[in-house]
């Protein structure tokens, strides 16, 4: 057995087509294919389930059945696994309390040299975490900010009580919270709250704990009166309400603001722990300032005493600087960073680690970085192969596929057309090869030969938000403009000032979409509706039977296709629904046929397969919309959670396509997209501006997609405190000889390569 590779025989997990490959072990291997191909499929769900399935199995039971649980892949062997790190786009975890600082351990680092050498002496480390009452600013608790009512939306003043002026959920009329204030006999309930005496405005807002003195007899006897504010501040902010979730969230974000804490100024920290200093800056001061500042901060501490931890602060910062996130600080809370924010700081956990032999897996992560910053993040990810790591990397970017020692090409195409291993070996062989990834790195690169000219702008003057530094910008309607830069360089900050004065602003991102877990793809574009009514007229039965929400559903899962079970303090365990075997329908329902299929037949196929399957013109529309954004691959029957931000986002602008005189923009369209689909994609942006007439703005790294704008708008020149200028506006072909520009760089060698 050659132990050089890690060897899989016979892989079969959901579209792998039987295959076996061999991986070299202590090199870098970039799997690459169009998205659905596959590569997934056998990088994650194959090699690291099966990895981190064997890990787990090394532990007792007490502790296995509170560890993630991986069933095992399908496939007949594999051999020299090895312990299997995974690196991937998601979220980090954490609520409001969960920082940059915290996640990377360099709080913990600041906290011990603060208890140490920082005058005056007010306690030991844990004294200095905001997570500890000893250290947490009382009024806020730690949080750095409180919640406070917004009334204008919470309290419509033009009705009365009976009218429903308390708009919100519980509160409405007849809603049992509702009664609090109808029935407590200190109002006129016909009343309309404009007119409402100074008295009455206290008793609806302020007034807490008080006893009624002639309260309606409805009034719920024992209970004491207490106004919104105090109500808010028992029932929703002081605890993790479930009421404040599902659907409910979004109207709790409308009336609710967050504030800086009035008392620490968002600090977080109590009085006597920000009045211990080293060189005249607190700790808190230090979560306030960028990596690259914070840097030059700890570099001028002189205590020979402390020096090991003050050179592990620094060895921390600079991989963060080294991986792009310089403009960062550590008060950054994590839920508010970007997947590929996510992604570079979960790496850095690992730069400084002293385990060797460790397999390392990447979902894309060159993800929102920059052209300048995929070398930073390249260095990296050979610096983790050269101390003896196995690194496994699912990517598009042609730069860092060029650092490949091996590469493993999926395909053909996606879904069911994909799953196979198209090509093996070197870079110079995959350019040469007729794969859809060959073909795509061996293209000639260009930029757009003629140029839409516009006459007429949205304007944006003297623009302070963020980092953004009294900036004025024009962006032309009915072209297509490419917003470029770093990230952190304002990019972001630019589009957020842009959509507070155009309203009406489509935007079309990588966020979840919403609907519960029932929804799919039918479900979101609505094409589901037709497709009960066709089953239900061809079959002479109700609609309703085709519902896995209604007369359809499993009666075992309740429509769901997975059983969830519940065990308290461990995580609730899904299995799919052997009575239905995962399609949320009853079985007889497979009796009713629509052209010879059933209802889960039809909700298994493929978006390109139901292409074919459908001729009526509402739902081909959909479809061939679907497929036109690059989602062919994808199931009607999908669940929405089950996609990615770059499939999620895709869909929307499918729901998109035919709208007339829109202005959309577009948050890195390209993420998870081959090189040979962002063509097509191009393709769509055109369609949209000359066919619709639309406006189209994008923030994008990709050089593909730069090349084809027809203006560009580049912030920076940096990040962070450094970016927040506009160093170019003007035509593709013009900044190629823009100096100040970093965009202009790549671009260059682009289009010469």
């Amino acid at each position: 057995m050659d132990n050089r590779y890690i060897i899989i025989k016979g892989a079969r997990e959901n579209n792998l087509k039987n295959i076996s490959v061999c991986i070299p072990k202590k090199k870098i291997t970039v799997f690459t294919g169009v998205s659905g191909s596959g590569k997934s499929s056998l990088v994650f769900d194959t090699i690291a389930a099966e990895s981190q399935r064997l890990l787990n199995e090394t532990y007792n039971s007490f502790i296995r059945h509170r560890l993630q649980q991986y069933g095992k892949p399908d496939v007949d062997s594999m051999e020299n696994l090895s312990v299997s790190i995974v690196v991937d786009q998601k979220r980090i975890e954490g609520n409001a309390r969960s920082t940059v600082g915290t996640v990377t351990d360099i709080y913990s680092l600041l906290r011990l040299i603060y208890s140490r050498v920082g005058k005056p002496f007010v306690g030991y480390s844990n004294a200095f975490s905001f997570n500890n009452p000893q250290g947490m600013c009382p009024h806020c608790e730690g949080l750095g900010n409180v919640n406070t009512l917004d009334f204008d939306k919470l309290i419509d003043k033009n009705k009365s009580l009976n009218e429903g002026a308390i708009n919100f959920p519980t509160f409405e009329v007849n809603g049992w919270r509702w009664t609090r204030y109808a029935y407590s006999g200190l109002f006129d309930n016909d009343k309309k709250v404009k007119d409402y005496t100074t008295q009455e405005w206290y008793n609806l807002i302020y007034a807490d704990n008080i006893k009624l003195t002639n309260p309606d007899p409805r009034f719920p006897k024992t209970s004491p009166y207490e106004g919104l504010l105090p109500r808010f501040e028992r029932t929703f902010f002081k605890k993790d309400s479930k009421e404040i979730t599902g659907k409910n969230s979004n109207r709790f974000k409308e009336v609710v603001m967050k504030n800086t804490c009035p008392q620490c100024k968002g600090a977080r920290l109590n009085p006597t722990i920000l009045s211990c200093k080293i060189n005249q800056k607190n700790i808190a001061d230090c979560c306030d300032l960028q990596i690259d500042e914070l840097i030059k901060f700890i570099g001028g501490i002189d205590q020979a005493g402390i020096r090991p931890v003050l050179d592990s602060i620094i060895t921390h910062l600079e991989s963060l600087r080294s991986i792009g996130l310089e403009y960062l600080s550590l008060n950054r809370e994590t839920s508010t960073l970007s997947g590929g924010e996510s992604q570079r700081v979960k790496l850095i956990r690992h730069l400084g680690s002293s385990l060797t032999d460790l397999c390392y897996i990447f979902d894309e992560p060159s993800i929102g970085l920059h052209p300048s910053d995929v070398h930073r993040l390249n260095k990296l990810l050979i610096e983790l192969r050269d101390k003896g790591n196995t690194v496994l990397i699912v990517e598009h970017d042609p730069d860092v596929i060029a650092i490949a020692d091996h590469i493993v090409d999926m395909g053909i195409g996606a879904g069911r057309n994909g799953g196979k291993i198209v090509y093996e070996g070197d870079l110079s062989g995959l350019i040469s090869s007729c794969t859809l990834t060959g073909k795509y790195l061996s293209q000639k690169a260009s930029l757009k030969e003629t140029y839409r000219v516009a006459t007429d702008f949205l304007s944006l003057h003297n623009i302070t938000l963020h980092n953004l530094k009294d900036i004025s910008v024009r962006i032309p309607k009915k072209l297509m403009t490419v917003i470029a830069g770093v990230a952190g360089s304002g990019k972001s900050s630019l589009i957020k000032a842009l959509q507070k004065n155009y309203p009406q602003i489509v935007m079309i991102d990588q966020g979840a979409i919403r609907g519960s877990k029932r929804s799919n793809t039918a479900t979101y574009t609505g094409i589901i509706n037709e497709i009960r009514k066709l089953f239900a007229k061809a079959n002479n039965v109700a609609s309703s039977l085709f519902s896995t929400n209604s007369e359809g559903a499993c009666p075992a899962c309740k429509g769901l296709g997975i059983i969830s079970t519940d065990l308290a303090f461990m995580d609730t365990v899904e299995i799919r629904c052997d009575v239905c075997n995962g399609s949320g329908y009853k079985p007889d329902i497979s009796q009713y046929k629509l052209q010879g299929k059933s209802i889960e037949e039809v909700m298994s196929m493929t978006i390109s397969e139901a292409k074919v399957f459908f001729s009526e013109n509402d739902i081909q529309r959909i479809l061939e919309n679907l497929d036109d954004v690059g989602l062919g691959y994808l199931t009607i029957g999908q669940a929405l959670n089950t996609l990615s931000g770059g499939e999620r986002q895709r869909l929307k602008l499918a729901i998109e396509l035919g709208k007339r005189g829109q202005i959309y923009i577009f948050d890195e369209p390209t993420t998870g997209l081959h090189g040979s689909d962002i063509s097509k994609l191009s393709k769509l942006f055109n369609q949209l501006i000359d066919i619709t007439h639309n406006t189209v703005i994008i923030i994008e790294h990709n050089l593909d997609i730069i090349s084809q704008a027809d203006w560009i708008i580049e912030m920076g020149p940096r990040a962070g405190k450094n970016g927040g200028k506009v160093i170019f506006e003007g035509y593709p072909i013009e900044i190629i000889n823009e100096k100040k520009s970093l965009t202009s760089k790549y671009l260059s060698t682009y289009i010469k390569k």
